[in-house]
């Protein structure tokens, strides 16, 4: 199974996204559109420590809504994905890590866009500078790992990599003791 492209159109390039169009040919021979959003990624952790699951909570406009996630952010142009993590979990929330690695990548829509989120974990920190964006209002919060579950149950947590990295810290408790 292969696309090949045969041709793109910029249609649009922001701050944060970039679109395209782009004329493929499919292994069957067919000619077909289609839409890319480009991102440079982001990354995403998992920080835990005695019990407690760091979430933060932030109010997204696309949702109109006040979403709960783990601390989380874009890459910069170039940027390894564990410079991403380790820069955003301290501007976010004043933590450096200590023992910060890499889980996996998820494709939080692959239909559409090439974005990709590194997913990383820590549960050994040392204070630092919590230093958010201008248009940034987030509070981070430290709660019981069963309050957390208890909010994937009910439906609180919608978020994907939150959900993604949450359920895989559970899944692998066992394995990190």
């Amino acid at each position: 199974m292969n696309e090949k492209k045969l041709s793109s159109t910029d249609v649009f390039k922001g701050k944060v996204i970039s679109l395209r169009v782009d004329k493929i040919l499919s292994d069957n021979g067919k000619t077909a559109e289609r839409e890319v959003i480009s991102h440079n990624g982001g990354a995403a952790i998992v920080a835990a420590r005695g019990g407690k699951i760091l979430l933060e909570k932030q109010f997204r406009y696309p949702y109109g809504e006040v979403i709960w996630e783990i601390p989380a952010g874009k890459r910069e142009k170039n940027e390894e994905f564990i410079e991403t993590a380790k820069r955003e979990l301290e501007e976010e929330t004043g933590l450096i890590p200590l023992n910060l690695r890499s889980v996996f990548n998820v494709y939080p829509s692959p239909g559409y866009t090439d974005e990709v989120i590194a997913i990383f974990y820590a549960d050994e920190f040392q204070s630092g500078v919590r230093h958010l964006d201008e248009t940034e209002d987030i509070s981070a919060v430290w709660l019981d790992e069963e309050e957390v579950y208890s909010m994937i149950e009910k439906g609180e947590i919608k978020d994907a990599k939150t959900l993604i990295g949450v359920l895989w810290y559970k899944n692998t408790k066992n394995e990190r003791s």
